[in-house]
């Protein structure tokens, strides 16, 4: 959501910013229901004011015994009073239209984002660890997981359907390991704070973080109107809105090891095999709340951290700075974070950390009061994968397995699989 004073004051530039995103320009059409709002806001006004002063008239007119003024006065007032009641719900009707144009347009780029149509116009900020040498053709991860019995489409396909799996002994431990790993990571050494959120959320939450209206198609809706989260960005991010934070305590830093829901509807045909882009998947979350001069130090701070957990695992990575037309909705700037997969001979992203500047929390009221306590201002909000824990156990089998078929657990692992230090079956 975007500052409407801002676009008055600066149509063309706002569109010049929309325009790198390849986005219509779109201040003509946002200023044409301002327009209209505020025309329609002023006659309210004016109503009210002329109502007071006819009312002010009925008694004068009493007083004074012309009581054929007083009662047209009385009729007056009676029709402003119709108006002013319909006008209230045209008013309501205008809000609503204006702020609906508003929220279909997407968060834009800082100007140090990378212009470009699509991911071929992402920049390499930087790579990490040297790609495996293996004496033999690597398998991709499901050939891996199947061939040990210990990886199940077929079972989850009968009572799921399709983009499901089932893990079972080791596999399952070491998911859950990895996120206990990340976990810990993240609260003992980076500074974030560990919370269990709800994973069923409203419009409300969903609106806030960006999800709603725009992508409704790619959620799971219960049928008493919830949505399942598709990360806990939705729920870590909501933890602030409708409230006012004092400047000390910012920055905020939580974690959240959650399940994830994507109904993954532009996806077709895309990753069918494997566990690349399931409909439920866990994940390890990131959010940071700051100050508007502490976001782009934030950001960096936030993919160090992610980057961290990768380093641990001895698993090669790059990272780009994704380009303004791969960049996702709400965000202003994108480091992805694309992990080496030897099965598949490509990088492919195991983690995005973003900065939304105030655009999210305009959509929350999510606001902070200065030290001086003079002013209140929107936070800026910050998210991060620290990491997608499936593609991470993807990355694992991938890079740490062995001509017999089998998987090396990583050193750092093994303390979570009860010092297990290979999967064989």
């Amino acid at each position: 959501m975007f500052d409407i004073k801002w676009i008055r004051q600066n149509p063309q530039d706002f569109d010049a910013m929309l325009a790198r995103r390849s986005h219509p320009a779109m201040s003509a059409e946002v200023l044409r229901h301002d327009e209209a709002r505020r025309d329609h806001v002023q006659k309210l006004q004016d109503a009210q004011s002329r109502r007071n002063a006819a009312s002010k008239e009925i008694g004068k007119m009493k007083a004074s015994g012309d009581d054929e003024k007083a009662a047209a006065f009385i009729k007056e007032v009676a029709e402003i009073k119709a108006f002013i009641q319909t006008g209230e719900e045209e008013e309501r009707n205008l809000t609503a239209a204006l702020e609906a144009v508003l929220a279909a347009i997407p968060n834009v780029p800082l100007a140090d984002v990378p212009e470009g149509k699509d991911e071929s116009d992402n920049i390499e900020h930087h790579t990490f660890g040297d790609l495996p040498k293996f004496g033999f053709e690597p398998k991709q991860h499901f050939e891996i997981g199947e061939a040990l019995g210990l990886m199940d489409f077929e079972t989850a396909a009968k009572m799921s359907g399709s983009r499901f799996v089932v893990l079972k002994g080791a596999m399952a431990r070491m998911e859950r390991a990895l996120g206990q790993f990340m976990l810990d990571l993240h609260t003992q050494e980076n500074g974030y704070s560990e919370i269990s959120p709800p994973i069923l959320v409203r419009d409300e939450a969903m609106f806030g973080t960006g999800q709603l209206p725009k992508f409704a198609e790619d959620l799971f809706r219960t049928e008493d109107g919830r949505w399942l989260i598709p990360t806990a960005e939705v729920s870590l991010t909501n933890t602030v809105r409708e409230s006012i934070i004092e400047e000390a305590e910012l920055p905020i830093r939580v974690t959240a090891f959650t399940p994830c829901f994507r109904a993954e509807a532009g996806a077709a045909g895309r990753d069918t095999r494997g566990m690349i882009r399931q409909h439920q998947f866990s994940k390890v979350e990131l959010v940071s709340i700051t100050t508007p001069e502490q976001s782009s130090d934030e950001l960096a701070r936030m993919r160090e951290c992610a980057e961290e957990v990768l380093k641990r695992l001895e698993l090669p990575y790059r990272a780009v700075i994704l380009s303004t037309g791969d960049m996702g909705f709400g965000a202003r700037k994108t480091y992805d974070l694309e992990v080496w997969l030897p099965g598949q001979d490509a990088y492919r992203e195991i983690s995005s950390c973003s900065v939304c500047g105030d655009f999210q929390a305009r959509r929350m009221n999510a606001r902070y009061r200065s030290k001086d306590g003079k002013a209140v201002e929107f936070v800026h909000t910050l998210n991060g994968s620290g990491l997608a824990v499936g593609r991470t156990l993807v990355a694992v089998l991938e890079n740490y397995q062995q001509e017999d078929g089998s998987v090396r657990v990583p050193e750092v692992l093994q303390p979570y699989m009860n010092g297990l230090k290979v999967i064989d079956g």
